[in-house]
């Protein structure tokens, strides 16, 4: 049973609006027909799950884990499945999470699996998710595989907040920069101007001077190319294409690039390892891994591999062959092949290359504050010696006063 909302004019011409639980859109279509309720807009899931665009709002790791942790808590002390959900559903602060899970467990009360009930709503469960919830309905250790799906998405969500809160101070350097530079040079440098004599001027002053010039008569323009750049790139960066030489770029760029690889490998084989340890097959693990990867031209080397495994050949040797994973990942990954506990091992990699990425974000945002300040402290010091120079000149010159 799916959820949908509606917006109807009755057979008085007043505007109703409301949800219903209903199997498919066309039998809640003949439901409002029944309570002579003429459908103007229906669609599935509740208000809740809406954004203002239309499309179902995504749910947070950090309400996922929780209710992965919850459930698995009440499974384990003997607590039903429908029972369960129906106290999680209650109990949620995530209202988009809420009315998921009041849906899940419709679907489950009609015979439906968990895992069939999860596929329903990607905008909170993704496949990885879903799969090794499968696998631990099939195997038996459900409860299990919720707590796996739960330290697995938290670690992913502490690695992001991670990054993303390690980018906040150096992109407010930056913003803060960009505003007071153009700030200098729109409004300060050609108030001063008047002030000085052509005969005094320097190269600083000639260069300051003319960069204002340009940015005062070219702004237009200037802000125009600038959107025209962005929309160019963000339109071909959906491109097939685009897609491809981002990939590229974001693996090969310097410095960067290289935790970035870090990173995605570490993500590749954590699922993987997790997959297969939750009992889900080798070939259905590097499938659901190989999208979960993050990058288009990991996932098409994972492809090769997968089509290598098929073929009864080794994991390790197209993953070599691919260059994109280090020599001392391939030969872990070898070795467990040989004594069969790659599942063990995909696991110890990915916290160990977490370990050691999360160090060296820590090494490079440490040097890229302090290389921002010099930088702004640099382009304001060159502003002002431009000012400086011409108005020392006129004060030391011969009958100055």
């Amino acid at each position: 049973m799916a959820t949908f909302t509606y917006k109807a004019i009755s057979t008085g011409g007043q505007a109703v609006a409301g949800t219903l639980t209903a199997e498919t859109q066309q039998v809640a279509l003949r439901m409002l027909d029944e309570r002579s309720l003429y459908p103007v807009t229906i669609h599935e899931g509740g208000e809740a799950t809406r954004s203002l665009t239309g499309r179902r709002r995504k749910v947070r790791l950090r309400y996922l884990t929780t209710f992965y942790n919850q459930l698995g808590d009440l499974l384990k002390a003997g607590v039903p499945m429908l029972r369960s959900l129906d106290v999680l559903a209650r109990q949620s602060p995530n209202l988009v999470l809420a009315e998921i899970i009041r849906e899940v467990r419709e679907d489950v009360a009609g015979g439906a699996t968990l895992a069939d009930a999860m596929s329903k709503h990607a905008n909170a469960f993704n496949e990885l998710h879903v799969s090794m919830i499968r696998a631990g309905e099939r195997g038996g250790f459900l409860e299990e595989s919720l707590s796996r799906i739960a330290g697995f998405a938290e670690r992913q969500d502490e690695l992001r907040n991670k990054l993303v809160g390690s980018m906040i101070y150096p992109c407010v350097l930056v913003f803060v920069g960009t505003v007071v530079v153009t700030f200098l040079l729109v409004f300060v440098v050609p108030q001063l101007r008047r002030y000085l004599r052509p005969e005094t001027f320097n190269f600083l002053t000639h260069l300051v001077f003319g960069v204002s010039d340009f940015i005062k008569s070219y702004y237009p323009a200037i802000l125009l190319g600038i959107a025209v750049a962005v929309t160019t790139i963000v339109g071909y960066g959906k491109t097939e294409a685009g897609r491809r030489h981002v990939a590229r770029a974001k693996l090969k760029a310097p410095v960067m690039g290289k935790l970035i690889t870090i990173v995605a490998l570490s993500r590749f084989c954590r699922i993987l390892g997790t997959l297969m340890r939750n009992g889900v097959p080798i070939l259905q693990s590097l499938k659901i891994a190989k999208d979960a990867a993050g990058n288009t031209i990991l996932a098409d080397e994972i492809e090769k591999a997968h089509e290598n495994v098929k073929r009864g050949e080794t994991l390790s040797k197209p993953l070599a062959d691919s260059g994109l994973f280090p020599i001392d990942v391939i030969d872990m990954i070898a070795v467990a092949e040989e004594s069969n506990n790659l599942d063990q091992v995909l696991v110890q990699i990915a916290d160990t290359n977490e370990a050691r990425t999360a160090r060296q974000i820590d090494l490079a945002v440490r040097l890229i504050e302090p290389l921002l300040l010099v930088v702004m402290a640099t382009v304001v010091l060159v502003i002002a010696m431009a000012l400086l120079l011409p108005i020392l000149s006129i004060s030391t010159a011969p009958g100055a006063r």
